[in-house]
């Protein structure tokens, strides 16, 4: 039994145990499904968190060695000693060394949401490298072997709904259908299943790379070509989607990264938060809204969300797309060099 699956193994036991102890506050929710641009959004209602502090989002005004170590030295949760019953465990890339500690969401709204955390401290601000992309892939796989579905998520930058500067990905179970955006991904049909497409219906910019279909059977040293080059493929159509827009807030772009055992998207991100219209409030969207998956805190902010409509939301979190330029230019470049 590999590492990964040892650690999924004893999720149940464990979550109990955690949530017993006080050390894990489980945040009971209802789903409430809203059907909108061909996707069946989950809006997870959780009056409780009225009560839960919003933490103040990290600081990522640079990348400078000074700022980080600032970071560094500020109270991480994520840096041991750690609380012993959210410890599950630990993994390491045999390929490039890295190691991870896997620790549980102390403030879980869904059972078994895990963390996956540099041990080592590294920035929220970093995109995800070859070693992060394949342990988090591994997950996956080990848990469709266990009968599972998880997907996982990264949320990178201030501007994307990041609560830590301690780089983390989170990993959580779905139902079979897998998180409700997969739904759009999976109907697309390709005459390239190496190439990025958008996913045309939604309102807001966003980059998809169809993984290959025998991937989650592929031998773990194989994975980390295949998983980079996807990574890559669309971290360049973000980064140019950011550069086109002339308004976009100076520093690093942001972006969020849903990760699936079927595809990979990245989503450009301008705003971390967006002002419903029915209420003046702000509502916080990080890469489980963008995955179909958004949480409200209220009956009045989740009327107010399925009235503004979820597309609207995530347009003003997010960017215009210009995803059919960009093709048009590479198909030119193409074509020049041929």
């Amino acid at each position: 039994m590999s590492a990964h699956e040892a650690i999924l193994a004893k999720l149940p036991e464990a979550f109990e145990k955690a949530q017993a102890s006080g050390d894990l506050l489980f945040f009971p929710s209802t789903v409430h499904k809203h059907q909108e641009n061909g996707v069946e959004f989950e809006i997870r209602l959780c009056p409780a968190l009225q009560n839960k502090p919003r933490l103040p989002t990290p600081d990522f005004s640079a990348d400078a060695p000074a700022v980080e170590e600032k970071e560094k030295k500020k109270s991480d949760p994520f840096a041991p000693p750690y609380v012993p019953n959210l410890y599950l465990g630990e993994v390491r890339d045999p390929e490039e060394g890295d190691e991870y500690v896997i620790l549980f969401n102390k403030y879980s709204v869904q059972p078994h949401h895990i963390l996956m955390v540099t041990k080592e401290f590294q920035s929220q601000t970093s995109p995800l490298m070859p070693p992060d992309l394949v342990q988090a892939y591994l997950f996956l796989v080990a848990a469709r072997k266990a009968g599972r579905k998880f997907f996982a998520f990264y949320n990178c930058g201030d501007l994307s709904g990041a609560s830590q500067p301690h780089k983390h990905l989170q990993l959580i179970p779905v139902e079979d259908a897998g998180p409700p955006i997969e739904q759009l991904a999976r109907g697309v049909r390709l005459e390239q299943e190496d190439r990025p497409f958008a996913l045309s219906s939604v309102p807001y910019a966003n980059h998809v790379r169809r993984l290959p279909s025998s991937l989650p059977t592929t031998a773990p040293s194989a994975l980390e070509p295949i998983l980079t080059d996807a990574f890559l493929s669309l971290l360049d159509l973000a980064i140019s989607t950011v550069r086109r827009d002339g308004t976009y807030p100076p520093g690093p772009p942001s972006y969020n990264v849903v990760l699936t055992l079927e595809h990979m998207h990245v989503v450009p991100r301008r705003r971390e938060t967006h002002t419903l219209a029915g209420t003046g409030e702000e509502l916080s969207v990080n890469a489980l809204g963008f995955a179909g998956m958004l949480l409200v805190k209220s009956e009045r902010e989740m009327e107010a969300v399925t009235g503004e409509g979820v597309g609207v939301i995530l347009r003003g979190v997010g960017l215009e797309s210009v995803h059919e330029e960009q093709v048009s230019e590479h198909e030119a470049g193409d074509a020049k060099l041929a």
